[in-house]
């Protein structure tokens, strides 16, 4: 999976660029435990964190190809799985390109040689690249369609820097942490703006977006972007376009030279590519696939409107069913509570972290990290095939706003706690606006189409709320060095669902209908049958002592940084509330995890 980090600067490189890069590698040192590397050109240097997936023995980066020459002619640091990597080598030996290793690595840097910025357009897969092109003068920055992989940049002078993570650009002592109120004013309403960040001056590259910096500045390529499309497929052509598709992206997934699992939470997404991972791991003659779900300890559990059930007996009947070798990993209270899980999570997001929401995947991903290398996730899912409650309910999705307003409670809840004078300079509701009609502005449409809401919400979903959930599960398993791929973002798959009649997404009368048809011969009854049910959180009481403890040590701290935008007597009114109350326990949450990061981020 690795990290990547460089700076390039065509009018005053400074000699000091090689050491200011190394750091910005250590800061990400996680990201690539197997090894590091940095290469430095005259007006270039590229940094590499390596996580070694496939060809172990080879594949140190940067890569440079110099055509037996002394110059370079283009130098590759790269991050990410490319799995139409064997298709694109036969091509491009086909037409002379000489390999000399078995990476996806050596693949896209030879694309790049052939087609120049054309290359990303051919490239199945999640990653993050950069080309220092020397016949061209140019630093070239690629990020993958859906914006699996993260990548950050910022400008320097004349030059710009890059990271995979916004820590690694502070690390070369060149760009300030400091918060920015757009930033902050997204977070808060629950909604990702694209090519931004938290921090003022830091900036993403966009999802299916090349950057360039060459002599005339800095610009911007899109070369991929949802389209709309006639959809001329029945019902049950497109679910076995769905089924076949399905397979061929999990076959593609499952292939690794180090040990690789699943993770399996007995809801219909991550069973579904466990069953598919399964088979064509029997069908290549590997071993049985490892899956791994995460429990709390205690007899805790407690059913609410958007969770009914635990896990266990689903996961349970997925196992069986499919035969994989399976792995409960247990988490209690004082785990989720510990202070320093919950400043590993904050450092490794870079952004104030959402409770035991995150403390547990973190932990979760960092006891699958002692076992296997790379894991299948179903994350997408939900955003592909119309998954979510709030795609069903009328009043939800006819209103106008982002149809998750009412999941996002605890955004509410948070904004509740502000002082009256940052809710008056932040304004987040103008905000909110203002970013929903822009991202509606940007929907596609088929010529003549009418009404058209849910492609209004599935583009919404894809586009502002598929990336918190993707920057979040990168950040916390590469904290750990731990791999997670996402089959359900294949552009092929996205493309086809988003084009699909909204008939066909709910024919069974339920969410996820042409998901559901597509993998039921693979799947328990119990499980084709459960109801849409998120991530867990623990219900035990303990966790809400141990936190309100820790608030109240906040709140003897006056000086903290938290209170530059909180109001201290809010939140001591949130601890007077019942324990069972979760706006009161995304409250302190809230507060807490804002002060982590903002002792790292100058605040407003």
């Amino acid at each position: 999976m690795c990290g990547i980090a460089g700076w390039a600067d065509l009018v005053h490189p400074s000699p000091g660029m090689r050491l200011r890069v190394q750091r910005m590698n250590d800061a990400m040192a996680s990201r690539g435990p197997d090894g590091d590397g940095v290469w430095a050109g005259s007006h270039a240097v590229l940094g590499h964190r390596r996580l070694a997936v496939l060809d172990p023995a080879h594949g140190q980066q940067p890569m440079v190809f110099t055509d037996d020459g002394d110059e370079p002619v283009v130098a590759l640091t790269y991050s990410g799985e490319v799995y139409n990597h064997r298709e694109l080598r036969d091509e491009l030996e086909r037409r002379g390109h000489k390999f000399r290793t078995g990476t996806d690595t050596e693949v896209v840097l030879h694309a790049y040689l052939e087609w120049g910025t054309d290359a990303a357009s051919r490239l199945n897969g999640m990653y993050a690249f950069a080309v220092w092109d020397h016949l061209r003068g140019r630093l070239v920055l690629v990020r993958d369609r859906l914006g699996v992989k993260p990548l950050h940049y910022t400008r320097h002078g004349a030059g710009l820097l890059f990271a995979s993570e916004p820590k690694s650009l502070f690390a070369s002592g060149l760009v300030t942490p400091s918060a920015s109120a757009d930033g902050l004013r997204d977070f808060l309403a629950s909604v990702h703006t694209p090519g931004t960040s938290l921090f003022q001056g830091v900036h993403e590259v966009r999802p299916g977006t090349v950057v360039i910096l060459d002599a005339n500045g800095v610009h911007e390529q899109r070369y991929w972007q949802l389209e709309a499309r006639p959809h001329h497929d029945d019902l049950g052509e497109t679910v076995a376009n769905v089924a076949d598709l399905l397979d061929d992206i999990t076959t593609r997934h499952i292939q690794a030279d180090v040990p690789l699992g699943a993770l399996l939470s007995g809801g219909l997404d991550s069973s579904a590519l466990v069953a598919l991972g399964q088979r064509a791991s029997r069908r290549g003659g590997m071993p049985p696939l490892r899956t791994f779900s995460v429990d709390f300890a205690g007899d805790h559990f407690t059913g609410t409107g958007l969770r009914s059930t635990p896990d266990g007996p689903f996961v349970r009947d997925v196992v069986a069913h499919c035969g994989t070798t399976h792995r409960d990993i247990v988490l209690g209270a004082a785990d989720l509570t510990d202070p320093q899980h919950r400043q590993a999570v904050v450092s490794a997001k870079d952004a104030p972290a959402l409770g035991d929401l995150d403390v547990s995947l973190y932990l979760l991903f960092r006891a699958v990290r002692e076992h296997t290398t790379v894991v299948i996730s179903g994350e997408s899912a939900d955003e592909v095939f119309g998954g979510y409650p709030w795609f069903h309910e009328t009043e939800r999705v006819g209103a106008h706003d982002y149809p998750w307003r009412y999941f996002t409670g605890h955004s509410g809840t948070y904004r509740a706690l502000l002082r009256d004078d940052v809710t008056t300079e932040l304004g987040i509701a103008a905000h909110r606006e203002a970013l929903y009609r822009q991202a509606l502005a940007e929907v596609p449409r088929l010529a003549g189409e009418s009404g058209g809401r849910m492609r209004e919400v599935m583009y919404l979903h894809l586009t502002r709320w598929l990336p918190h959930l993707l920057d979040r599960k990168d950040r916390l398993s590469m904290a750990v060095g731990l791999e997670v791929r996402v089959p359900f973002c294949d552009h092929r798959l996205v493309e086809y669902a988003f084009n699909a009649p909204w008939t066909h997404h709910t024919s069974d009368g339920r969410e996820k209908s042409l998901l559901r048809a597509a993998v039921a011969p693979l799947l328990p009854a119990s499980v084709i049958g459960r109801t849409k049910a998120p991530y867990p959180i623990t219900h035990d009481p303990a966790y809400h002592r141990k936190i309100s403890a820790q608030a109240h040590d906040l709140l003897a701290t006056p000086s903290a940084p938290v209170w530059t935008l909180l109001e201290p007597a809010r939140l001591r009114h949130r601890l007077e509330r019942p324990v069972t109350d979760h706006a009161t326990r995304s409250g302190i949450d809230f507060a807490l995890n804002l002060d982590l990061w903002l002792r790292a981020a100058r605040p407003l």
